[in-house]
């Protein structure tokens, strides 16, 4: 059996997320059955993170086993076929018998983007959260800046699916203004439920000036959740950089830069 690793990129918004849920349309079914057109058989589809209903990817990463033959290069191309439009496969290669695409990732980066404006825009529905009141960007990079480390995030996550340990380690956390869109960019060694989500409600709630930036490490070390800021809307969220090493496949998958501003 081959082991394939899959580059994809998708519109989330059609989606009760990435993982496959009985009678609700997800990304994975989409895919497997995508790919069990292609190969001639069912295939299950390992995906890099749970993505939430509503969350998109710039990039994803995935793999399957298959006993078929057909070339890789080739992959992509046929099961773009059996794919709706807001679903692409990018490129398609075999990896290690060992290689998961989620247990070999190392480190992910999430991008959320806010569309700071008194008045809408129709063409950010869904792809960014609409936020009427300006935002200090200064002020959010400030707290951006106290998630950097290793820590406790249990302030920061929704109950959802058990985990060991609630410590990670934030690599960096970034606060752009482009035109009308802010764009907040977390990489991390591991992110917990809504943890993205969540962590940009408390940059937000530092700007509206309900905590103080310096405040962050304190409802951190509590994990108070209720302390925290809200988890923001799914619309705005998006995997965008996935870095793997299993220390026989290394590679990157991330992708270019084109959000898009005023």
């Amino acid at each position: 059996m081959r082991n394939i690793a899959l580059f994809l990129t998708y519109l989330g918004t059609r989606y009760h997320g990435w993982q496959v849920q009985k009678n609700l349309p997800t990304v994975a079914e989409t895919v497997e059955k995508a790919a069990a057109q292609v190969v001639g058989h069912s295939v299950h589809v390992t995906g890099c993170g749970r993505t939430d209903a509503g969350v998109h990817a710039r990039c994803y990463v995935a793999n399957f086993r298959t006993d078929s033959t057909i070339p890789v290069d080739r992959l992509p191309y046929a099961l773009n076929t059996h794919l709706p439009c807001d679903i692409v496969v990018t490129k398609a290669f075999e990896v290690n018998e060992n290689f998961n695409a989620i247990g070999s990732c190392v480190r992910k980066e999430y991008t959320y983007q806010i569309y700071n404006s008194r008045l809408k825009d129709p063409f950010y529905v869904d792809r960014a959260w609409f936020y009427p009141r300006h935002l200090d960007e200064a002020v959010m990079q400030a707290a951006a800046d106290q998630f950097v480390g290793t820590h406790d995030f249990a302030a920061v996550r929704s109950v959802g699916t058990d985990v060991k340990s609630t410590v990670r380690t934030v690599y960096y956390y970034n606060v752009e203004r482009r035109g009308n869109l802010v764009i907040l960019k977390v990489c991390a060694n591991g992110f917990l439920y809504n943890m993205a989500r969540a962590m940009a409600g408390t940059v937000v709630y530092a700007a509206e000036g309900k905590i103080k930036p310096s405040d962050i490490g304190a409802i951190l070390d509590s994990g108070n959740r209720t302390a925290a800021g809200p988890t923001v809307p799914a619309g705005g969220l998006y995997m965008t950089h996935l870095w793997y090493d299993d220390g026989i496949d290394k590679f990157e998958c991330g992708c270019a830069d084109t959000f898009q501003s005023e």
